[in-house]
C-alpha cells in the first residue's frame, strides 16, 4: 500500500494535531487540518509557522523547505469537506472516549471507503473505536509523542481486527515521516503509558505521602536514572488531566488497584491545576521564562 502522493487529513488542531500535520506536510504529503473551531485552526497554523522558523534557525531545514511545508497545508472547519479525498485520516482530538467514538462514526460515514482511519489516542481501546465503524480492519492506533516534530517514536497499535496490510502500510508510512515505529497490541495503556503512568503516579504518591519534595523527586530520576525530565515535570508537560484520564483507563481496564490515581492528582485536576497548559501544576510556568519554579503549594 503506497501513500506517496496521497492526501492526508488530521482531525483536531490542538497540540498533537498541529504537530502531526507538520510532520506529514514536511514529508511531502498534502495535509488538511480539520477542526470545528476556526480560531483553533488559525492558532495551529501560527504554531506550525513558529516551529518551522525554529527549524530554519537551527539549520535543520531551509527557508525553501519551510515554504514547501506550508504550501502542503490547508485548513477546513467542515469535516465532510476536509476528509473527502483522504487516503488516511488521523484523529487527534481530546482524549475523551465518547468524543472519539462519535468522530469515528462520522469518519466511517464520510471518508473514502478505502481510507485508513488512525487514532492518536494514548490509551483508549483501538478495538472499541473500530467497533463503531464498518471498516475495523482499516482502523489502527498511530500514537505520536509530544512534541511531534521532535520525538522519533510512533507507537502503532493493532486493534483486534486490524489487518496486517494496514499495519505494514502504517509502519512504512511512519518511516517516511522520519519516525521509528513500534508495533504493539491493544490492551489498556498500550506500552508507552502502561509503563510511564504508573511511574508518574508513584512519583505523585511519594510527594503526597511526604517521602520527598517536588524537586528532589525529579532530581533523583534525572540524575539517578538519566531521565531528561523528572516524572512530575513530565506530568505537567503532558497535562495532569491527561495523566488522570489514562490512569482511569488503566484502572478500569485491568481492575488492579496498583493503577488507582493518587488522590493528590485527582485534587489538582479538580482544582484546575493541570500543569503547563494552565500555568501551574507541580511547577509554576511563566511565559518567556525557562526557570523551573516549584508551586507554592509544595514549596518547603
Amino acid at each position: 500500500m503506497n501513500f506517496i502522493g496521497k492526501n492526508i487529513a488530521v482531525v483536531g488542531a490542538g497540540t498533537m494535531g498541529n504537530g502531526i500535520a507538520h510532520v506529514f506536510a514536511q514529508a511531502g504529503f498534502k495535509v488538511t487540518i480539520v477542526d470545528i473551531s476556526p480560531a483553533q485552526l488559525d492558532r495551529a497554523m501560527v504554531t506550525i509557522n513558529k516551529n518551522l522558523d525554529r527549524q530554519v534557525s537551527k539549520g535543520n531545514i531551509t527557508e525553501a523547505q519551510k515554504n514547501e511545508t506550508l504550501e502542503n497545508l490547508s485548513i477546513n472547519s467542515n469535516l465532510v469537506d476536509g476528509i473527502k479525498d483522504s487516503s488516511l485520516v488521523v484523529e487527534a482530538a481530546t482524549e475523551n472516549t465518547a468524543l472519539k467514538l462519535q468522530i469515528f462514526e462520522d469518519l466511517d460515514k464520510y471518508a473514502p471507503k478505502d481510507a485508513i482511519l488512525a487514532t492518536n489516542t494514548s490509551s483508549i481501546s483501538i478495538t472499541k473505536i473500530a467497533a463503531v465503524t464498518n471498516r475495523a480492519p482499516k482502523v489502527i492506533g498511530m500514537h505520536f509523542m509530544n512534541p511531534v516534530p521532535v520525538m522519533k517514536l510512533v507507537e502503532i497499535i493493532n486493534g483486534y481486527a486490524t489487518s496486517k496490510e494496514v499495519t505494514d502500510a502504517i509502519v512504512e508510512l511512519s518511516k517516511q515521516l522520519g519516525k521509528v515505529p513500534c508495533v504493539v497490541n491493544d490492551y489498556p495503556g498500550f506500552i508507552a503509558n502502561r509503563i510511564l503512568m504508573p511511574m508518574i503516579n508513584e512519583a505523585i504518591y511519594s510527594l503526597y505521602e511526604g517521602v520527598a519534595g517536588v524537586s528532589e523527586i525529579d532530581t533523583v530520576m534525572k540524575l539517578g536514572m538519566a531521565h531528561p525530565m523528572g516524572p512530575l515535570q513530565l506530568a505537567d508537560f503532558i497535562g495532569l488531566d491527561v495523566c488522570l484520564a489514562i490512569l482511569k483507563v488503566l484502572h478500569e481496564g485491568f481492575g488492579n488497584p496498583k493503577y488507582a490515581p493518587c488522590p493528590l492528582l485527582i485534587n489538582m485536576v479538580t482544582a484546575g491545576k493541570l500543569g503547563v497548559k494552565s500555568g501551574e501544576g507541580f511547577y509554576v510556568y511563566t511565559a518567556g521564562s525557562k526557570d523551573l519554579v516549584v508551586s507554592a503549594q509544595f514549596a518547603k
